[in-house]
């Protein structure tokens, strides 16, 4: 892997909400130069890197389509947007952002960062099944997660789901009852397996399982789609 820690790699999707929702009440152009200034200030001086990639979520999603016991990102219909949304989108475009294509930005993040050994920023839980180095940039918060620690927490979510999504997983399983499923477990094999028993537990067809496993999963090359691991 060549590294780039001198680069950023944005998920940027929530760069136009957080400054759309606190510019209600300027202008259009005020708006954008708002978005100019916080993303420089991220990349070259909190982070003090030289260059970034950033990516926002385009129209188009293999996951709507995967998505067949539950719609995914169904309870998000009324979601409201930022009355700059467009002109926000288009700010970070021209700012040199990728608009993701029948994905979404984070898994633009997730190929990037397993070619390239970077920063990851960004907002959501989501990407910490990522190995590499992270940062929050709401929080203020830098953090390492191991290739370890990033498969416990993709196998995690396969058991409690995403709420925000709209995922559902296994009913009556939150992350502590996750942890003690998963406690012993130290290989992708044994995190498997235990998951498996989870679903056969509470009578769910391991086509569900894949089917959960294909929406939280977070690409690492183009057109991935998660597999059952091998057992052996």
């Amino acid at each position: 892997m060549d590294k780039r820690l001198n680069t950023a790699f944005i998920d940027a999707d929530y760069m136009v909400y957080k400054i759309g929702f606190s510019s209600k009440d300027v202008s259009e152009a005020i708006a954008c130069s708002r978005l100019q200034e916080q993303l420089f200030d991220l990349v070259y001086t909190t982070l003090k890197c030289e260059d970034y990639d950033a990516f926002i979520t385009g129209k188009t999603n293999f996951r709507y389509e995967v998505a067949i016991t539950h719609p995914y990102k169904g309870n998000r219909k009324m979601l409201e947007r930022p009355i700059h949304y467009e002109a926000l989108r288009e700010k970070l475009i021209s700012l040199g952002a990728s608009v993701s294509e029948n994905q979404e930005a984070d898994d633009d993040v997730g190929i990037i960062s397993s070619q390239y050994e970077g920063i990851i920023v960004h907002v959501d839980k989501d990407l910490d099944q990522l190995p590499g180095l992270h940062f929050n940039p709401i929080k203020g918060e830098m953090y390492s997660i191991t290739p370890e620690q990033g498969l416990k927490n993709f196998y995690t979510q396969l058991l409690t789901g995403d709420r925000i999504d709209n995922i559902v997983c296994l009913y009556g399983i939150g992350p502590v009852k996750a942890a003690k499923i998963l406690k012993d477990c130290t290989t992708e094999q044994e995190l498997y397996g235990a998951v498996k028993k989870a679903y056969e537990d509470h009578e769910e067809p391991l086509d569900r399982l894949l089917e959960n496993g294909r929406l939280l999963w977070l690409s690492r090359y183009e057109g991935q789609r998660w597999e059952f691991p091998s057992e052996e």
